[in-house]
């Protein structure tokens, strides 16, 4: 057994005995001396949904204070909790940096321009303690632009005006993209917008296209006015978004830090207990619509909720650092000596969790049960899809013909379907079934329906099996005619 003060991560990336002592160590710390009170921040991104069980959903559900230790040194404590919201991650930084926030929430990159910041900090230093949520393809951050834009593609948008929250996940996002497809700094005329001001200049035309984080991508398409034209899958890069503490805290009263991620593993179990459920509550915590909180956290969803820090998150970090590098943003900075496992694997073994088990796996929660349309059961859940029925809630169904034979069917029957979900065929990915585009083939007399992500890939699809690019209206037609 692997003692807690050992740091397992850094041990495996061999790390020198002596960083590992004073930088790992978090439970060899002085004791609380007779202390009574307990004050400390934690910094949150409320409308981010893949970062909800970090932070509001630990505070509506009072999720912290039910592990809060009680007994011992902290037998006499009385806590007392800053939750603070910000709708991007250099905020959150700010606020650490400054003493006060000592927990803070946000995307990659900002995590990693934290981590650097507080590098030249005296007082503290900042470490990577668990991970929020991800997803390994890079889906979650996009550009979007009026849904009456002549602009398709992220090439279109040369010498045109692209706004974006300047040091956030998206920001990566765009930078990368640049950096891959070899475009100099100035071939988009980028500005820092918050997702609020660049969702209304979106709106009223008064930008080209904007680039955002969760949920912003699928949220502005989902109110109608807007259509992704760019995907983070596109990047092949992970996005992610994690926390980070304030080592003097850490170090001072370790409990606590585990007491935190003890409430996180139990916000995400909230949430797939019953995912329609916790999608409405968050809706009405966050102001995000609930049916756009679901394709993210939902079985399947978008972002799969899991505080272990993965090596190919890590490797993703390093990444992001080598992008700010080259941009002359960024010195060197050690991506392994940042990240600490130490806190979540006690947490993981004080609950009776497997913590290697997890790290090891990429799997999510996933669509199931029985497709009462096509009359099977659900055994391929990254071909299903969902119907969320006003009034009657979410049910499944076994692929996409399935589906949307099922949407037909109800509308047929005056039935409203407040939002359809299927999967990219590429890449398993959720989507709105109204934002796909479709290769729909002949097969056996029947509509062979396969959705996609992005139009390139559906082209494709088409070609190959000698079958048509189709909107989601005329797919909806297509299933009509015959079962697939």
């Amino acid at each position: 057994m692997t003692p807690f003060c050992a740091n397992p991560f850094r041990s495996r990336l061999l790390r020198t005995l002596a960083f590992a002592l004073t930088a790992s160590c978090a439970f060899a710390a002085a004791p609380v001396q007779a202390q009574t009170a307990i004050s400390f921040g934690i910094g949150t991104q409320d409308t981010t949904t893949n970062t909800v069980t970090t932070g509001v959903v630990i505070k509506e559900l009072k999720l912290l204070e039910k592990y809060l230790p009680k007994d011992g040194k902290y037998a006499n404590v009385a806590y007392t909790i800053d939750w603070q919201n910000f709708t991007s991650g250099p905020p959150v930084t700010n606020g650490m940096m400054a003493d006060k926030l000592q927990f803070g929430g946000m995307g990659d990159f900002p995590l990693v321009v934290n981590g650097y910041t507080f590098q030249s900090n005296p007082q503290s230093k900042s470490q990577l303690i668990a991970v929020a949520a991800y997803n390994i393809h890079g889906s979650g951050n996009g550009v979007v632009v009026h849904k009456d834009s002549p602009y398709y593609e992220l090439s279109d948008l040369k010498g045109k005006v692209l706004s974006v929250p300047f040091g956030s996940a998206a920001h990566g996002m765009v930078l990368k993209a640049m950096q891959d497809k070899g475009w100099p700094n100035d071939y988009f005329k980028l500005v820092s917008q918050s997702p609020e001001v660049g969702s209304t200049n979106l709106q009223e035309k008064k930008i080209d296209a904007h680039a955002d984080f969760v949920p912003f991508a699928e949220l502005l398409p989902f109110r109608g006015f807007a259509r992704k034209i760019f995907d983070g899958v596109e990047t092949n890069a992970p996005t992610w978004h994690g926390v980070v503490v304030r080592t003097d805290f850490a170090q001072k009263y370790p409990e606590v830090v585990v007491a935190y991620l003890k409430a996180v593993i139990e916000a995400n179990d909230w949430v797939r207990k019953d995912p329609q459920g916790a999608a409405e509550k968050i809706a009405k915590w966050t102001g995000i619509d609930k049916e756009v909180v679901y394709i993210f956290l939902g079985p399947g969803g978008i972002m799969t909720m899991d505080p272990t820090i993965k090596p190919q998150l890590v490797a993703d970090a390093a990444e992001d650092a080598a992008v700010l590098q080259k941009l002359g943003r960024m010195k060197e900075f050690d991506v392994n000596a940042w990240v600490n496992d130490t806190y979540v694997r006690q947490a993981f073994k004080e609950l009776g969790l497997d913590y290697e088990a997890q790290l090891k796996s990429l799997a999510n929660y996933e669509v199931s049960g029985d497709d009462s349309f096509c009359k099977v059961k659900i055994t391929e859940p990254r071909q299903a899809g969902e119907i969320w029925i006003e009034g009657e809630g979410i049910k499944p169904y076994s692929s996409a013909a399935c589906t949307l034979g099922a949407l037909a069917e109800l509308t047929a029957q005056g039935k409203k379907a407040n939002m359809t979900y299927l999967f990219d065929t590429a890449r398993g990915i959720k989507l709105f079934a109204s934002d796909a585009f479709y290769a729909v083939t002949a097969k056996d007399g029947k509509s062979d329906i396969k959705p996609f992500m992005l139009k390139v890939d559906a082209e494709a699809a088409a070609a190959k099996g000698g079958g048509k690019v189709m909107s989601f209206g005329d797919a909806l037609k297509a299933a009509t005619a015959g079962r697939g």
